[in-house]
This record gives structure tokens, C-alpha cells and sequence, in this order.
């Protein structure tokens, strides 16, 4: 399907606790998935501003403080730690989620497999593993160059920091996909946006266990016709592989090669290269689903029928059609 490349940082490895299930490790275990032949680029930090896009200054100036004042390990919340390096690291991950982007722009798919995730930090709050909002950050500087912006979250967790950060605009189409009634608790089917942004957000909950039939359902009814109908100049993917069968923190049924499929499919409907920015992940298959989301991204493949989904997933896609008028 075209050129692809991977970004990846060793400052990550900076931000650390071997105890915790958001460790160095899982990504070292990620990015065994990069085939050979894939280009390999480091990153360079995000600058200020483009960070204060995103969060309020004030929080960033607390947090590099906080950073700083921690000698081994410190913590912002149960869920969340932060090392000496924390905030280079975080700042890393964002400055390689725009590099993503930018080569994205430029004609070649690009997975940033970086860390500290990013999905769920708010204007002015870490949560959930995440310091910095790695894709919202792209995403709001790229918009200085580019009409319209598409992200699909595919994480098992609810995308809460980068949904609020496009809530009220009609430039970016958010879809979420993930699993129901699951930290942060946020996510349902009626937020949809405010204001100019109303329509453009789109959650699709599912139960625990669901499978890629649940899954290729919502893309194919849901997802694949909203991007096509957006038709976007950049698209992003909040790519968290801990929907895998076999993730300590989730409890879907997804397997490494469905990534594929998934994939696949949202390249076609953009019609634009992918930037990919590595969100959860912590099972031992998950060097296996990244290798999986490179074959789609660089050969071709059918897209193919994946068997029956469930009632309840039947009844979300009848909802968000209704909701968002797809066809």
C-alpha cells in the first residue's frame, strides 16, 4: 500500500518503572513487531507552543516541575508515575506523533512507537499512564497547515483527552472505538460534540469479549463511511493495541493479524497515508499485532467478511446510524 516508516526514541526509556504495566518493556516488546526492511527515524521534542495547543501552560510548567523534583519515582495519581525524565520523554512522544503526521503529509505511512502514551491527558491533567496528548498535539499543529483531520482510536480505553480537545470543532472527525462502561467512563454513544462539532464525534462502546466480527461491523458500517464522507487531508490513528486477546488490562478478543484487517481498512477509506501513535499495549502478542499493522501498511489485502457480530453490537451500529445519519 506505499512507504512506510517507524519513529521510536530511546529518551522512552527514561520513563520507567518496571513494576508498573505502562514500562519500558512493552515497548521494547512493540517494537520487535517493526519489520527489518522499515525505515527507522528518531525524534525530536515538541517545541512549547505546540504543546500549549493543547494543554494550559500552567499545568506544563507544575509538571516539568514535578519532573524535576522526583528522584527515582514519583507518583500523579494511583495510575500514574513520573520519573526524573518523564516530561522529556512525554515531550519526545509528542514531537514524534507530529513527525508522524508531517511525514504522513509527505507521502508515507508512519507509526510514532513512542511512549508516554497520550489519549486520555486533559487541558490541564495527566491521567491514566498518559502526560502529554501525543495525537492531540499533532493534530492541532497540523490543522494550521490542512483543512480537516480524521482520528479513529482503537484503543480499549476511551480517547476522553483527545475527544474533549476536538469537541467543539467540525475540522477533526474523532471515532472512538472501545471497550463499555471502562476507565475513564466516558465514551457513550450520545456524545457526539458541541456546537460546530456537533456530529463529528463518534463513540462506539462495546462489550467485553467482543471479537473482530464486532469490530469489522462497526468500521464497515460505521467508521469507513463517516472518513469516506469526511474525506480527510490528514488521518491519525490512536493505535492501542490492548484490545488484544490476551492484554492484562482489557478484555476484548481482538488477535494480532484482525490488525490487518482494521488497518487496511481505514487506509482505504482515507485515501491518505496513515499516521499511527503508539497508545496502550501490554500483552505478549503485541510485537506480533504491530507486525501485523505494518503488513497492511505496506502490501496489499482483501478485505474480507468476518463472520456474525453480536446483538448488543448490532444495536450500538443501529444507534450511531441514526445518531449520525450513515446510511
Amino acid at each position: 500500500m506505499g512507504r512506510c516508516c517507524a519513529i521510536i526514541d530511546p529518551i522512552c526509556a527514561e520513563h520507567d518503572n518496571p513494576g508498573h504495566p505502562e514500562c519500558n518493556a512493552r515497548l521494547v516488546n512493540a517494537c520487535l513487531g517493526i519489520p527489518r526492511d522499515v525505515t527507522r527515524l528518531a525524534s525530536e521534542p515538541a517545541l512549547p507552543r505546540d504543546v500549549e495547543r493543547v494543554h494550559d501552560p500552567r499545568y506544563l510548567s507544575w509538571l516539568e516541575q514535578q519532573c524535576s523534583a522526583t528522584a527515582t519515582l514519583g507518583w500523579l495519581d494511583t495510575d500514574t508515575y513520573i520519573t526524573r525524565r518523564s516530561f522529556d520523554a512525554a515531550l519526545h512522544a509528542a514531537g514524534a506523533a507530529i513527525a508522524a503526521v508531517e511525514r504522513s503529509l509527505e507521502g508515507e505511512h508512519c507509526f510514532a512507537l513512542v511512549r508516554p502514551p497520550g489519549h486520555h491527558a486533559e487541558f490541564n491533567r495527566a491521567l491514566g499512564f498518559c502526560l502529554i496528548n501525543n495525537v492531540a498535539v499533532a493534530a492541532k499543529k497540523a490543522l494550521e497547515h490542512v483543512d480537516t483531520i480524521a482520528i479513529v482510536d482503537w484503543d480499549v480505553h476511551h480517547g476522553n483527552g483527545t475527544q474533549n480537545s476536538f469537541y467543539g470543532t467540525d475540522r477533526v472527525l474523532y471515532c472512538s472505538i472501545h471497550q463499555e462502561h471502562f476507565f475513564p467512563y466516558s465514551g457513550a454513544v450520545d456524545e457526539v460534540g458541541t456546537g460546530d462539532g456537533k456530529g463529528y464525534t463518534i463513540n462506539a462502546p462495546l462489550h467485553a469479549g467482543s471479537t473482530i466480527a464486532d469490530y469489522n461491523h462497526v468500521f464497515s458500517e460505521i467508521f469507513v463511511p463517516a472518513v469516506e464522507r469526511f474525506s480527510p487531508d490528514v488521518m491519525i490513528i490512536s493505535a492501542g493495541q490492548d484490545i488484544l486477546f490476551d492484554d492484562p488490562l482489557g478484555m476484548m478478543s481482538i488477535h494480532p493479524q484482525d490488525f490487518e484487517l482494521l488497518t487496511r481498512m481505514l487506509a482505504r477509506a482515507a485515501g491518505v497515508p496513515l499516521a499511527l501513535v503508539l497508545e496502550g499495549g501490554y500483552s505478549p502478542s503485541h510485537g506480533l499485532a504491530v507486525h501485523h499493522i505494518f503488513t497492511a501498511l505496506t502490501s496489499g489485502g482483501r478485505v474480507d467478511e468476518q463472520g456474525i457480530p453480536s446483538e448488543r453490537t448490532q444495536t450500538v451500529v443501529s444507534r450511531l446510524k441514526s445518531e449520525h445519519r450513515l446510511p
